[in-house]
């Protein structure tokens, strides 16, 4: 049996090692139309910054380790163009046809530049992929602080604020809607807000970029201009291939990452998976969910019957030291998708002040009749990443907020306070429900 995997990052990589796994005696073939396989994409903003001195620490397996320790052929340079079901091969831009028996499509996403003109001569950076975060480091080595304009407020735009606000540079951050990290969630959106204006970076709401000249983005004068306006799947060559698509326009798959095609699967920020709160199909492009669906992909191409129940959204993202977690639904997300939903906000310090207790934010949404938890939102300076961990447990195992409070979470003053914020902000929902 002959795999063929497009795409040697996250998913594809995954999916080529699961499927050696199971399968030693499978001719495995990895297509990576870039440079650079098997990098953590998630630490390229800390190069950016200089926390990280090379990108390649962050580089798992180049292709040679990984051939000759997985005995998987992984070849680098080979952009796929076309794939041909019927014919069971894909097509290389250079005219090369591969066969295949089964096929995992991992082409991953791409920024969504639709809204978006650069005239030529713009000081314009990216750093979604290694070559892009490394040009944009060595600008930052060569050139005097000035003014940066960062287009988007996702997960990747606050990062680069950070990493410009590190290397000295003035931000102003733009973003086209009117919520940040991709969520409506308006106390959320306001939080950050004002957290980064204590750090002197403008922010402007319903803000869309459009013309980025030499000099300045539309009428906002600067020295430089990252791009970071959102991500867009990388699913068209496989429509054309008769691929299903969702409703988010990425692959609609089942939880076997099966698509639609015979032997053919995707995985990855190019595909849909199930979300486990609202039981719908959702693209939600994170490297822990490539990761997994990746895996499932192998093995199912390599004749296993794993499956990927889904994900709840979990993310966390460090802004100007401020750590901002969430997971599942946010009121009006819970609202636009059928639920009775209300929240509750309590704050309360993460650990005792004697051990030098700093406030953190929580704020649960739950189902008002049948009292089930949809989701959350952590922030503060630390102790988010627990708490939000133990959060997305509940919505993994479809909890009440009954049950949430009564969970035996650990205590001792280095840690938590004797009730941690969770377990308050579960009581004070319960009130709410009048439970």
């Amino acid at each position: 049996m002959r795999l063929v995997v497009i795409g040697g990052v996250a998913a594809g990589m995954s999916a080529a090692a699961r499927a050696r796994r199971l399968d030693q005696y499978a001719e495995i073939v990895v297509l990576e139309k870039g440079d650079v396989v098997s990098y953590g994409a998630c630490g390229l903003p800390y190069f950016v910054e200089g926390r990280v001195r090379d990108w390649r620490k962050l580089v798992a397996y180049t292709p040679e380790r990984f051939s000759s320790e997985r005995n998987v052929t992984v070849r680098t340079g080979a952009e796929v163009v076309q794939i041909s079901n019927a014919r069971r091969s894909v097509r290389l831009a250079g005219g090369e046809e591969v066969g295949y028996d089964r096929l995992v499509i991992a082409t991953g996403a791409r920024m969504n530049l639709s809204s978006v003109s650069v005239a030529p001569g713009s000081a314009v950076f990216s750093m979604n992929t290694p070559p892009e975060a490394e040009r944009l480091r060595l600008h930052l080595d060569r050139t005097a602080p000035g003014h940066a304009v960062v287009v988007g407020g996702g997960y990747i735009g606050l990062e680069a604020v950070d990493a410009l606000r590190a290397n000295g540079w003035r931000v102003t951050l733009l973003q086209a809607g009117g919520n940040l990290l991709h969520r409506e969630d308006e106390h959320l959106t306001q939080t950050l807000v004002s957290h980064l204006s204590r750090f002197h970076v403008s922010v402007m709401l319903h803000r869309r970029a459009g013309l980025i000249a030499p000099g300045r983005v539309d009428d906002i004068a600067c020295d430089l201009v990252l791009l970071a306006p959102g991500l867009k799947p990388n699913a068209e060559m496989a429509a054309d291939a008769g691929v299903e698509l969702g409703r988010s326009g990425a692959i609609r798959t089942t939880d076997r990452m099966e698509t639609n095609l015979p032997g053919v699967y995707a995985a990855g920020d190019c595909a849909e998976v199930q979300h486990l709160v609202t039981s719908r199909s959702a693209w939600i492009p994170l490297g822990t969910t490539a990761n997994k669906m990746g895996r499932v992909a192998g093995a199912c191409a390599a004749g296993a019957r794993e499956s990927f129940a889904g994900v709840v959204g979990t993310s966390i993202v460090r802004v100007c030291g401020l750590g901002v977690a969430t997971t599942g639904l946010s009121l009006a997300q819970a609202k636009s998708e059928g639920f009775d939903a209300v929240s509750e906000r309590v704050e309360a310090n993460d650990k005792p002040s004697y051990f030098a207790g700093k406030p953190l934010s929580v704020e649960l949404v739950a189902d008002r009749r049948s009292g089930r938890l949809l989701g959350g939102t952590v922030i503060g300076e630390q102790g988010a990443e627990g708490r939000i961990n133990v959060l997305a447990t509940a919505l993994h195992g479809r909890m009440k907020v009954s049950d949430l409070e009564q969970l035996d979470l650990s205590y001792a003053p280095p840690f938590s306070t004797v009730w941690d914020p969770v377990l308050i902000a579960a009581q004070q929902m319960i009130k709410k429900l009048n439970w």
